[in-house]
């Protein structure tokens, strides 16, 4: 009977664990997608600030831009550049592109990158 009793408490005690387990990756999960739709929030805050009155608020271009000849941002050749690659035409500037190393931190500059990424779906 104590046996019994002992694996009863064992699989209640595994049981309890596993619900606690589980609740607390949902809540980190849920934590995480809560944080990424912050960082979009502020990407797109930023691009429109920093970027869209010659990128366009989708990248295809804002009629500024299109008289300076900027690429449109959605375009396979842009999307083909790698992370690092557009990193630091935003850092360094590029052709009548200013540097936004001295306004933007490198953790703003990668979430652009980003951003930029989402234009590829859009069209």
């Amino acid at each position: 009977m104590r046996e019994n009793n002992t694996e009863r408490h064992a699989l209640f005690a595994f049981a309890v664990l596993l619900l606690l387990f589980f609740g607390l990756t949902f809540f980190v999960v849920s934590i995480v997608r809560a944080d990424n739709s912050q960082d979009s929030a502020a990407s797109s805050s930023t691009f429109k600030t920093k970027c869209a009155m010659c990128h366009g608020p989708d990248g295809s271009g804002s009629q500024v831009g299109k008289t300076l000849n900027v690429p449109d941002l959605r375009s396979p050749a842009v999307q083909k550049l790698s992370d690092a690659e557009l990193a630091q035409i935003i850092s360094d500037g590029k052709g009548g592109m200013p540097s936004f190393k001295g306004s933007l931190s490198e953790d703003q500059i990668h979430s652009l990158v980003t951003y930029i990424r989402s234009f590829a779906q859009k069209k």
